[in-house]
């Protein structure tokens, strides 16, 4: 029996969340542009955004300058100021709210000091429900919140954003997702995210990652998280908690105890405590040690210098292993790792020539994120955003009933 095609509301519905996607993650672009990427006719195109404008979610304007002659094509612009989500990112340290709009702009945030105290989900939706007020008080009265996101250090169950795991932390089977809607009162589910992943999706859609199908992202807090792209899609694993590039081993015999209970995995030996460790450095903690670690090198500083050549070799060896089963164009250091990856560069290229297969990494690139310290929070809000820009009308009516 032949399987029906979709429908014409159905292929209309993904139309206009293509178009919507194309103006989120591409920022302005002329009516022309978006029917040459969307395979699509003029008439069709003006029909969305005709929808979309309708909607609030878009506005259409002439451009500044054509520099050509005739009737110039609209440009459809993101409403980022009315249309916006609700972004969290809970690192060790540090907790940040931020109200993010329709296009990626993040119009305000807020930051809070996070202790290092143990399960503290408690204090963590309070103090992140306190942030989220603040911020959207400062929202304009027509704005409208159409999702919340959240990016956390921590294996995180699909669906419900449960905390199945965070090491750093001791936080076992904590509801955080579920918890933090309830403190936020929205009536919006949270969606929640392992920080790591997130921050892949993010520099692969709006990062150093833009145009790399295969990519490895890996990030450092107080560990070491990380996130794989194959073939443009986030690899998960079968229950959601793949990647988790900080528990390779790497060290099996000698190894540094590790927060998950094992020894010599590739976050014992890279990770924020092994480098201070290394440099002699235990006054100094998070990542101003790092950066201070670091910057001594810089000036010369003997120990610094042979602690960031000692967590490069094992950080390179990583690679090397990553580069040997994933084959990636691109390999991004993030959070901390962009501090480390900066005073140990040389010897993680090193590790990687003397250990990498020649074919796998004779085109792969080394970067460090473009997105900074908002790498993770940029892809939490991303995660918020997903629902509305597969299906619009659909949830922007839902929100606003």
């Amino acid at each position: 029996m032949l399987k029906a095609g979709p429908s014409q509301e159905e292929i209309r519905q993904h139309n206009l969340g293509t178009l919507l996607r194309h103006v989120h993650l591409g920022g302005p672009v002329s009516r022309t542009v978006l029917a040459d990427r969307m395979g699509l006719n003029r008439s069709t195109i003006m029909a969305l955004t005709s929808e979309l404008t309708s909607a609030g979610l878009v506005r259409e304007e002439l451009p500044k300058e054509t520099g050509r002659a005739g009737r110039p094509s609209l440009v459809v612009r993101p409403e980022s100021d009315r249309v916006y989500v609700l972004a969290f990112d809970v690192a060790v340290d540090r907790l940040v709210a931020a109200r993010v709009g329709l296009g990626g702009k993040i119009l305000n945030r807020r930051e809070a000091v996070r202790a290092r105290a143990g399960a503290d989900l408690d204090d963590v939706v309070e103090v992140l429900a306190g942030l989220a007020r603040r911020i959207q008080h400062e929202a304009a009265p027509d704005s409208i919140c159409v999702g919340v996101g959240a990016a956390y250090c921590g294996m995180i169950r699909p669906g419900d954003g449960m905390v199945r795991f965070g090491p750093n932390m001791g936080w076992v089977d904590q509801a955080f997702g579920a918890e933090l809607g309830l403190r936020l009162g929205l009536g919006l589910p949270v969606s929640v995210g392992n920080e790591a992943h997130l921050g892949a999706l993010a520099e692969h859609e709006r990062g150093v990652g833009i145009g790399f199908a295969n990519l490895v992202y890996l990030h450092g807090d107080v560990g070491v998280g990380g996130g794989i792209i194959v073939g443009g899609k986030l690899l998960d694993g079968d229950g959601g908690y793949g990647c988790e590039l900080g528990h390779m081993i790497v060290n099996p015999y000698n190894g540094r105890p590790c927060g998950c209970g094992s020894r010599g995995c590739l976050e014992a030996e890279v990770g924020e405590q092994a480098l201070l460790d290394a440099a002699g450095r235990a006054e100094l903690v998070g990542h101003d040690g790092i950066r201070a670690v670091v910057d001594a090198a810089g000036r010369g500083d003997l120990a610094a210098q042979n602690a960031l050549d000692r967590i490069g070799d094992w950080l390179g060896i990583g690679v090397a292993n990553l580069i040997n089963l994933f084959n990636p164009g691109l390999v991004i250091f993030g959070g901390m790792l962009r501090d480390i990856y900066r005073g140990s560069a040389d010897q993680v290229h090193r590790r990687v020539a003397a250990n990498g297969l020649v074919i796998s990494r004779e085109k792969v690139q080394l970067r460090t994120s473009a997105l900074g310290n908002d790498v993770t929070l940029i892809g939490a809000a991303e995660l918020a955003f997903s629902e509305i820009l597969a299906s619009p009308l659909e949830v922007l009516a839902r929100t606003t009933s």
